[in-house]
């Protein structure tokens, strides 16, 4: 999917690819060979699909950027390749290569896979009038009422959601965080693989469009 000069590309589960001036990988998980290499890739929290040590490395070249949280540490110290990690948590703000992000609390209300002292995170990407939210592994959680408003004149901001329910939002969960963040085009992520199916973003979509949120479901690359 082209958003400006933005191009965002799901590759199953929760991993996608966007690229523009730079080549960015969030929670890369049972991903191709012979995909373009990273200049920076975001990991949500050390979860096996969402911290792929085995798909981290068919991406990673010389100086590859890696912005992760401190429980996905201890996967991500093998490499030979040279590479560069920076640990993170909620409510932070960065400034990589020339690319602003933001990143935001992920966890779960009444389960207990995401704990909200773990300190996971989504990310919010800014990249010149395109705005990107990855919710990471999250219920639908207060904060995200702080998204509200992002949606600006001039600017496209994009929502990647969790619809696969058990260890995230359902799809009638998600639709309600869209309701609530109010993006300009809401995509469906986590499932497909590990829990959740295509019926899942498929309600997921037309729950949205029924609120007049428009919503997308992408082909997995």
């Amino acid at each position: 999917m082209k958003i400006g000069d933005v191009e965002i590309k799901w590759l199953g589960h929760s991993g996608f690819l966007i690229t523009n001036s730079k080549v960015i990988y969030i929670d890369p998980y049972n991903i191709k060979e012979d995909l373009v290499k990273a200049d920076l890739i975001l990991i949500t929290h050390g979860h096996y699909d969402h911290c792929s040590f085995a798909d981290i490395q068919k991406i990673v070249k010389d100086g590859t950027k890696i912005i992760l949280t401190a429980d996905s540490q201890s996967k991500i110290i093998r490499f030979d390749t040279p590479i560069k990690i920076e640990i993170v948590e909620p409510g932070q703000e960065l400034d990589v290569l020339g690319i602003k992000i933001s990143t935001f609390p992920a966890y779960n209300i009444n389960k207990h896979f995401h704990a909200k002292d773990e300190d996971l995170v989504g990310y919010l990407i800014k990249m010149h009038d395109v705005l990107i939210y990855h919710a990471g592994d999250t219920d639908l959680i207060p904060e995200m009422k702080k998204l509200t408003g992002y949606k600006q004149e001039g600017k496209k901001f994009i929502a990647l959601l969790p619809v696969g329910g058990r260890f995230t939002m359902s799809a009638e969960e998600a639709c309600e965080a869209a309701k609530i963040i109010k993006p300009t085009i809401a995509i469906p992520m986590h499932y497909g693989s590990i829990v959740g199916s295509e019926e899942d973003a498929l309600e997921f979509v037309e729950l949205c469009e029924e609120e007049g949120i428009q919503a997308k479901i992408l082909k997995k690359e």
